[in-house]
Formats: structure tokens, sequence, C-alpha cells
């Protein structure tokens, strides 16, 4: 799912191209897609961009008359810039913003379609659909620490819930607690004030590591490679690889659809954290610590 740096990537190109253009029309081609009925998806045609913002890991453009076209994209959902008028083509074109100076297309991959859109209308109504999360980049200390630990959670739960933390999903939580050295199933109530400040810096740092990163990369284009899965990144998506810090193999646990990618060594004190299904299955058999493990794997030569 595209997370903040990403979101904020693409809000920034879509500034470049749609901002105080007029939306002439929007074909879909799926109804699936629009969530709401009123206003109507003709409302916004002919109406010109005012405005473009983040919404925890939605994107809102902003039109005349007070209309917002609020977009989700889910976990496959991406954005295309094409040219004037380019068809919809396929099962995984959804919809197309026809501008002047471009089309503004929405696609998903995949069977499950997940992705939404909403026409509303006024600040209020675009409200409703904030989940209320701070931006990590634009509160102190003081707010993350009061976010963080308001309630009693793991740590990768609490960064990747949308009511506490906007826009943090799997891939940048993983590399947030790499880089403050904490394991993500430690919990919140039990940080040290050390703990929690090294967390926020971690956070911040990542973030804005990663904005700075992706705009390089992309430059005056658009973004097409959104993915959650960067070569570049430390644990996130590297099952098995050498840590890059002390070459343990980066470990993962997996819960319901989600998953965790840690180090080991650099993070837990070297004892590997227990994955509800493997470690039942296994029982006895799963290693306890990253020695244990490497062990097995890698038996002394005779």
């Amino acid at each position: 799912m595209p997370e903040l740096p990403d979101i904020t990537i693409y809000i920034e190109a879509l500034q470049k191209r749609i901002l105080n253009q007029s939306l002439q029309r929007v074909r879909i081609a799926h109804p699936f897609l629009l969530r709401t009925a009123e206003p109507s998806l003709s409302s916004v045609e002919n109406k010109k961009v005012l405005e473009l913002q983040q919404i925890g890991k939605r994107i809102a453009i902003g039109l005349e008359d007070e209309l917002w076209l609020l977009i989700h994209l889910m976990i496959a959902g991406r954005l295309h810039w094409r040219s004037p008028g380019a068809g919809l083509r396929g099962k995984m074109d959804l919809v197309a913003f026809d501008f002047a100076n471009g089309s503004l297309t929405l696609t998903e991959s995949g069977t499950k379609k997940r992705a939404s859109l909403h026409v509303l209308r006024g600040q209020a109504a675009l409200r409703t659909h904030d989940p209320g999360g701070i931006d990590v980049l634009q509160t102190d200390l003081e707010g993350f620490s009061k976010m963080l630990t308001q309630n009693n959670h793991t740590l990768k739960r609490a960064l990747t819930d949308p009511h506490l933390f906007s826009g943090i999903g799997n891939a940048y939580s993983d590399e947030m607690l790499f880089r403050a050295r904490l394991s993500p199933v430690a919990l919140t109530q039990n940080l040290t004030p050390d703990q929690v400040e090294r967390l926020y810096h971690a956070a911040r740092e990542t973030l804005s590591e990663w904005v700075n990163k992706l705009r390089r990369e992309t430059g005056d284009g658009f973004p097409e490679k959104v993915t959650a899965f960067r070569k570049d990144m430390a644990v996130h998506g590297r099952f098995r690889q050498p840590c890059r810090v002390c070459g343990s193999p980066v470990q993962r646990i997996r819960y319901a659809t989600n998953e965790s990618n840690y180090c080991a060594r650099c993070q837990t004190g070297g004892k590997l954290l227990a994955d509800r299904a493997l470690s039942r299955l296994l029982k006895k058999d799963w290693p306890r610590s990253i020695e244990e493990l490497e062990k097995r794997y890698n038996p002394p030569a005779e």
C-alpha cells in the first residue's frame, strides 16, 4: 500500500499537472470504485482543481464549488499520467480523469478490488474520512510520545494504526523500528523515555529520507514505480537476506494479511520472535535465538 512518502510524491506530481486545470470529464470503467451517490460524479466535470491534500494514505483533490474527489489506493491501486483522452484498457484500468494536458488514470492489479473513490462536498464531509492520526513530520517529541503510549499496543500495531499515526504502513514501520533498534512486538507503555525519543527521531528520519529519495528518483516525471519493496530498504522485503549492519539473516513474522521484517541481532537481542503459524507447527523445534537458527542451517564441519 502506498504510504506517506509515496503519497507525498504523488501529490507533488499532481500539483504540477492538474492544479488550476479544469477537469473536463471523468470516465469510470468499474462502478464498484465509486462509493458515493451524492454529489454525483458528473458534478465535478468542468470544475477547476483548486488544491490537493493528503489525508493519511488518501489523496484529496479539491475543486470549485467545495467539491472533493477522495482517492484511496489501498494495497494495489496506482496512479498514472497518460496522454489526453488515453483509452481505458483491460481490467486493471478503473477510471480516468481527463484534463486538457493529460489524463490521470487509476489502476488496480489483482482480483480483490479495494481501491475507492468518493465524491464529497465541503471540508466537513472530507474530514469524516480522516482517521485522525498525527503526521510524524509535523509533531514534536511530546506529541509523538503521548500518541504512542496512550494505549498499550505493540510498536508495530501502534505505528501502523491510522488513528494514531498518519500514512505509516508495513514497509516504513519496519524501517523505522530497525533504525531505532526496537522490537516490533515491544509494548508501547513499557518503553523508556530514551527509547521513545529514539523511535521519534528514527520515524522522522526514515520518512524524510524516503521522501527526498523518491523525489530525486521521480524528478520532473510522474511516479510510476510505486512499490512497498525497494532495494535500498534495510529490512522490509528482505527476509532471509543478510542484515546490512550485522550480517544476520533478516527475519519475518506473519499475522493475518500483515507481516513484520526485523533483524533479531539488531532489534531483539538475538531472540527470534514466534511466528504464530510456524512456531505452533514446529513447537519444540522452533529455534529460540539467531545463534540456534544459524547452527541449524550452518552446522559445523566435521
